[in-house]
């Protein structure tokens, strides 16, 4: 039996990078798929994604939803139940970054990163979480990053978000865990993105040499540790933060 044989899991930010690597491990083990995306440029690579896993025989949608808006959550989560039934697990994977130092940072780059980033995991999960209590049972994975854990300069904003997200799961943990709710984060190191294929080779052996493992992660190995907390084989895990960071936060 596949792990995630009979679950419907809801994926924001699921396009591309981490995220549409997350859809395709989840989609692998037998998990009913929703996902989102944000942007026009995005549709085309949401369409194919699902034609892709469709090919398959996955159960898959996509949705057109802005993580970052409160009422858009609300309108995601009645469509996905209208559409499939259920919600067993809900991965906040949405994410952006405006990377600068702080004397130069805009008020609107830290309100665009803290929103996409953890305003949107409290719209989710608020929305979420009516039709997880109703069933008794639900994982709850958010995304932070090991730059929540120790911080890094230019990234003020995007680092105190991932912090944020830390925090706020061990408390959803401690709220809902008598109702057999799990609600875990995830820290990628640094991952082969579209974010880091940009970076110069002087930044990335500069990153290489403090990661003990000498290699960028990638999207699958991230996915695993996705596909772990969204199965059954944690359900005695919760409040805790996975790093998958090749030894970074070590």
């Amino acid at each position: 039996m596949a792990l995630l044989e009979n679950k419907t899991v809801l994926i924001t930010g699921g396009s591309r990078g981490i995220g549409a690597s997350i859809v395709r491990r989840l989609a692998s083990e037998g998990a009913t798929i929703a996902f989102t995306y944000v942007s026009e440029g995005s549709e085309a690579a949401s369409q194919a994604l699902v034609e892709e896993l469709s090919a398959t025989g996955t159960q898959i949608k996509a949705y057109k939803s802005d993580a970052a808006s409160f009422q858009e959550a609300e309108q995601l989560v009645q469509s996905v139940m209208a559409d499939f039934g259920k919600m067993d697990v809900l991965i906040n994977n949405a994410g952006i970054t405006k990377d600068t130092l702080m004397l130069r940072m805009t008020e609107q780059q830290w309100d665009d990163v803290i929103n996409v980033n953890l305003k949107s995991v409290f719209n989710l999960t608020k929305h979420a979480m009516r039709p997880m209590l109703k069933a008794q049972s639900g994982s709850i994975i958010n995304m932070s990053s090991v730059v929540g854990v120790f911080g890094n300069a230019g990234q003020a904003n995007y680092a105190a978000s991932k912090a944020g997200i830390i925090g706020f799961t061990k408390s959803i943990a401690k709220e809902v865990g008598s109702r057999q709710i799990r609600c875990n984060a995830i820290a990628p190191g640094f991952i082969e993105t579209d974010m880091t294929h940009v970076l110069d080779e002087k930044t990335k052996e500069m990153f290489l040499t403090n990661i003990p493992m000498k290699r960028l992660g990638t999207g699958e190995e991230v996915a695993n540790a996705a596909l772990f907390l969204a199965s059954d084989l944690s359900k005695y895990i919760t409040g805790q933060v996975l790093s998958v960071c090749g030894g970074l936060n070590t």
